[in-house]
């Protein structure tokens, strides 16, 4: 049952404390020796529309990968939404997840997921190890150098706010105006998005942003709970996540502030990534890109469009 917009504050940092179990790191979970501290609320479990195969992006496959009829994935399990373990320990699912198993489904490819560290993965694609990478990657220019891209999401900064948002704030400045907004201690937002607007707001004549940093996000949460902050600025994707996972409040509709790409990662120059690319620009205009969203909480002005999709 969903936690209803007066949810007392400790009913949602609880809430909140187990979402966040599913985006630390899992070596680090064993290592500590708790076997119940990867374990988070229940994951979405909706299906995603399956796809037939097509015969145009199957020819752009090299021969030994259309051959094995097998695509090696490496993934880092341990940032939902994109990618985390479900409760037996060993499915890997989330967005990535299902992304990845339409890309599969158009090329008729079966997806063989590989859990890897995260700074393993780029250097084990120059090894042949996998064939790509989903795993929540940035596209930087000094990525680029090293491997080929494929963008499929896009994201940026966001607002939490309570449900319904009574005072209509969303990531345009002018909305925060006079507004007690929270973030987190040492965050970009929190340091310097805020800190910015708040200036945009007094050069425009209006009421400075009362900024109100806390130690964690789950904090911030916390005062947004209890009426001590109107909104909570972070990064969208997973604010959109844990609203979709706790019911207790809800990301404010809009384009995120700073957007930058995420993309599949495949080896410099492979020859599987026309295929790959092809098959993304086809997926991002079908409907089980947008259910796979929408699933796991990710918000529509995270879409990228099939002209986005490539990376020169």
């Amino acid at each position: 049952m969903a936690l209803s917009r007066f949810a007392s504050a400790a009913a949602l940092a609880a809430a909140f404390a187990l979402v966040l179990a599913g985006c630390t790191n899992a070596a680090e979970e064993l290592a500590a020796g708790d076997p119940t501290a990867s374990q988070g609320p229940e994951l979405p479990s909706e299906k995603i529309s399956e796809l037939a195969a097509d015969p145009e992006l199957q020819a752009l496959l090299p021969e030994d990968v259309a051959e094995s009829g097998v695509l090696r994935v490496a993934t880092d399990p341990t940032y939902a939404p994109f990618e985390v373990y479900a409760s037996d320990n060993q499915t890997v699912v989330g967005l990535d997840a299902d992304l990845a198993a339409s890309l599969g489904q158009l090329l008729g490819l079966r997806i063989e997921f590989v859990p890897s560290g995260f700074d393993a993965i780029i250097p084990g694609l120059s090894s042949g190890k996998y064939d790509l990478a989903m795993s929540a990657f940035s596209v930087t220019d000094e990525r680029k150098q090293n491997a080929d891209f494929v963008i499929y999401h896009q994201s940026g900064s966001g607002v939490a706010v309570p449900l319904g948002n009574p005072e209509q704030l969303s990531m345009d400045p002018a909305s925060l105006c006079g507004h007690t907004i929270g973030a987190e201690k040492g965050t970009t937002q929190g340091m310097e998005i805020l800190p910015e607007f708040s200036k945009q707001c007094e050069s425009a004549g209006a009421a400075a942003i009362d900024i109100k940093l806390f130690p964690g996000t789950d904090k911030a949460i916390t005062a947004l709970s209890s009426g001590r902050v109107d909104g909570v600025v972070s990064g969208a994707t997973g604010l959109g996540y844990q609203a979709k996972i706790t019911g207790a409040f809800e990301l404010a509709e809009g384009g995120d502030y700073a957007s930058k790409p995420t993309g599949l990662v495949l080896p410099k120059g492979s020859p599987l990534t026309p295929a790959i690319t092809a098959a993304m620009q086809r997926l991002v205009t079908l409907e089980p890109y947008e259910e796979a969203f929408a699933k796991w909480g990710v918000n529509p002005s995270n879409y990228v469009t099939a002209e986005q999709v490539p990376v020169s």
